[in-house]
């Protein structure tokens, strides 16, 4: 065994002096030269992974602790809340780097890209893993930017838990409520960490009332800080009657003292943390009927006497029931409350046995994996994030991907260590992986063993379902689970210096979708230039930036443009007839359908048949049939933008003996495209729900910048000493605008942008000259 060890902790120290980079690994000195601060080439890990001080484990429970002892978290928050700053104090207190990054500084472990370095925010969504204290932690840093919502998506889509950063001094922010909208939807418990309580106008208080009402959630103070802004020293812990203060002459935050609250030295912090433990013991009996049940047996007349365990353990159950959050407070930049936070994760967070997941018992312990992240690396090709929800993975292992119905070997598997990758010769369920090898799967792919063990699943979920016929739905679509990708809302052309460079561009911009699925690529018809689809300005600025560093190509952007979409306001019926002859083979198709409204939102086409449309002429054909309809509705009449709200009813299909199914989608499409043509049409343009924050002295200008941009203003709300803007306000107006706001208010307001639906383009002016863009 100790041989074994030695082995293994040789092969760390050359990786650890190889330097593995996450995302390019043969440009990294190149791209560490370019950056403007001094950034660190080798980052020190203070033991081996798995090692406590001098607690040798045996290699085993290092690679494959115990279930009940994992836990993948995730940390997410509105931008600039202090995710990354978190992070790397947890990874420093944790053991895994001798020194504290900074984001300031460029030096931050999970930022290691050269563009999140340069502009101190994070893009990419960073996986790490530590241990702390017995648990091995899976720990992923999502981005707070609304251009990269997808990335905190495709991880809360794998995570079982989650911490909720805010901001002390601003509370429940714009991104706040989608981030926390995200983790309602994927049903991840949480907890919320009140970060920068040393920040001037912070106000513990004010943060808990407004996750209280925007967030319609229950919070359970586990803390109280001692002290706000520059007087914060410290957090009280509600449920021991304990205070935690970090010693002055301690740098690094890693010294702190926990003393019991009492009567002669702390009289009114000991009363205050009182009350606040009752009013805690209350609201846990409120919600849990086993500790309710316990504190009117035994501890109705004092509840000092309740034993903190016992509170924890129902706080845990809560926890794990969603029903309240509980809260802890603290500030990452000054090295305090992180300890208490990595406790908490531990104490109130699931491991993965205690996450049910319906679809796992029709694989009854085989493998199956979910992919939920690709990177590029031009050494080893594509490295995969699998999250294991049952069975074991291992190098030269054959799987099968569900989704693109292919199997693959994969050649290597590794563990996430910070910025490093480990080398392993297994990982069991509940674990994060890496791998090495894939090279078709895609974000959002399902992996099993085999193909057989595919469709036994498929049999499994089959027979349940006869029994339970929504069990079985509900089986079938978590079996090929996905990830929900939005629909893009800028785009621009981009073309190479050169004819001879545009392969080299279609690689780049190739495994850069792959990367990244709310990245759009396409080609233009009538001028054949390639068309780059993003989510936001930053995020086709970082798109740019990146073919530039990694793939080396110095590429052109055309003008940002705004991804309107048509649609229709009346019912038309229209017929076509297609009538080719290939060779000595006729082919013949008469098509009739109807094109209207549809009556409620819909991106993609309604399609409904007519009772005349027998069974099996839908059998042979429904397939290029609607694959024809929908081919027609990716490009309008009016600027060739796609159709959205239409509904199309299929009247009447007569084919030709002998006809190809090409041919009868070519029909359909035509004939649709026809009926789009006579329909009376309308442009709808993207409307954005903005939040702007700004000081109470530039709040005219801003307010009459927003009119004069057509905005809509919702309400005014006073949050401390500024001012938020919450209204809406179309994306075609809204292109530059973080420049404007600057100028306005000398560079002190933010402003955080969501798409949220789209509208009717009433600017006659402004139709047209999109109208005229589109044509020239």
């Amino acid at each position: 065994m100790l041989t074994s060890l030695k082995i293994f902790a040789v092969n760390h120290q050359k990786i650890c002096r190889m330097h593995i980079n996450t995302i390019c690994c043969c440009r990294i000195r190149t791209s560490f030269k370019r950056l403007k601060t001094c950034v660190p080439l080798i980052r020190n890990y203070s033991s081996l992974p798995g090692l406590i001080g001098n607690d040798v484990k045996s290699l085993h429970s290092i690679i494959n602790p115990p279930i009940a002892k994992i836990r993948n978290i995730g940390i997410m928050a509105h931008i600039d809340a202090g995710k990354t700053t978190t992070t790397e104090r947890i990874l420093y207190y944790s053991g895994y780097t001798r020194s504290l990054g900074d984001v300031d500084d460029g030096d931050t472990v999970t930022d290691f890209m050269a563009q999140e370095r340069e502009r101190g925010i994070t893009i990419q969504s960073a996986a790490v893993t530590f241990d702390w204290k017995g648990y091995r932690i899976n720990l992923i840093d999502t981005p707070g930017h609304v251009d990269f919502t997808l990335e905190v998506e495709r991880c809360l889509r794998v995570l079982d838990g989650a911490v909720a950063v805010f901001d002390a001094s601003a509370g429940v922010e714009a991104q706040t409520l989608t981030v926390w909208r995200q983790a309602d939807k994927h049903k991840i418990p949480r907890i919320c960490f009140v970060n920068k309580m040393d920040k001037t106008g912070a106000s513990f208080n004010y943060t808990v009332e407004s996750i209280r009402k925007k967030l319609k959630a229950k919070p359970l103070l586990l803390q109280l800080p001692i002290g706000e802004a520059k007087a914060f020293k410290g957090v009280v812990d509600v449920v021991s009657k304990e205070k935690l203060l970090w010693t002055s002459n301690s740098a690094d935050g890693k010294d702190f003292e926990r003393k019991p609250l009492l009567e002669k030295s702390d009289p009114e912090l000991l009363k205050e943390t009182t009350e606040a433990r009752n009013v805690l013991i209350e609201q846990v009996a409120d919600l849990d009927d086993e500790f309710a049940d316990l504190v009117l047996r035994e501890f109705s007349e004092n509840f000092d006497l309740l034993p903190a365990e016992k509170l924890q353990t129902a706080i845990h159950r809560i926890t794990l029931a969603q029903a309240a959050v509980p809260v802890l407070c603290g500030s990452a930049l000054k090295n305090k409350g992180i300890q208490p936070l990595l406790d908490a994760i531990t104490m109130y967070l699931p491991s993965p046995e205690e996450c049910k997941y319906e679809f796992l018992q029709w694989h009854k312990g085989d493998l199956c994996a979910l992919a939920f992240k690709v990177l590029h690396d031009k050494q080893r090709g594509p490295l995969v994030f699998l999250r294991i929800y049952s069975g074991t993975l291992k190098p030269q292992l054959a799987i099968h991907n569900i989704n693109r119905n292919c199997t693959e070997r994969m050649s290597r598997l590794l563990l996430p260590f910070a910025d490093q990758h480990i080398e392993i010769p297994s990982l069991a369920a509940g674990n994060i992986a890496l791998t090495v090898g894939l090279k078709h799967t895609a974000t959002g792919d399902t992996i099993v063993s085999s193909k057989s063990s595919a469709l036994a699943a498929v049999r499994q979920a089959e027979r349940g379902g006869k029994k339970n016929r929504q069990s079985s739905e509900e089986a079938e679509r978590l079996l090929l689970a996905g990830v929900e990708i939005p629909e893009p809302v800028f785009f621009c052309t981009i073309e190479p210096p050169s004819m001879a460079k545009q392969p080299d561009l279609d690689h780049a911009l190739k495994c850069l979708q792959r990367e990244d699925p709310s990245l759009k690529v396409r080609l233009d018809p009538d001028s054949g230039q390639t068309i780059l689809c993003g989510m936001g300005e930053l995020h086709i600025e970082i798109i740019h930036e990146r073919i530039k560093r990694e793939y080396g190509l110095e590429t052109y952007l055309g003008p940002l443009q705004v991804a309107y979409r048509e649609t229709v306001l009346n019912s038309v019926r229209t017929t076509d007839t297609l009538d080719r002859t290939l060779g000595d083979k006729r082919h013949l198709v008469t098509v009739e359908l109807e094109a209207g409204p549809a009556e409620a939102t819909s991106v993609v086409p309604v399609i409904a048949y007519a009772e005349s449309i027998s069974e099996d002429l839908l059998q042979a054909s429904q397939e290029v049939i609607e694959n024809g309809i929908h081919s027609a509705c990716l490009q309008g009449p009016l600027l060739g933008s796609p159709v959205q709200d239409v509904a199309i009813t299929l009247h009447s299909v007569i084919i030709h003996p002998g006809t190809s199914m090409t041919m009868v989608s070519a029909c359909v499409s035509r004939c649709v495209q026809k009926a789009l043509k006579k329909a009376e049409k309308q442009i709808l343009e993207p409307l954005m729900h903005l939040e702007v924050t700004v000081a109470t002295d530039y709040l005219s200008p801003v307010l009459a910048d927003l009119a004069q941009r057509r905005g809509n203003i919702q309400e005014i709300q006073t949050r401390q000493d500024n001012k938020v803007v919450i209204g809406f306000v179309p994306l075609a107006e809204i292109m530059g605008y973080s420049t404007v706001l600057r100028t306005l208010t000398s560079g002190s307001a933010t402003f955080a942008l969501e798409l949220s639906t789209y509208q009717v383009l009433r600017n006659a002016k402004k139709c047209w000259d999109t109208c005229l863009l589109h044509s020239w």
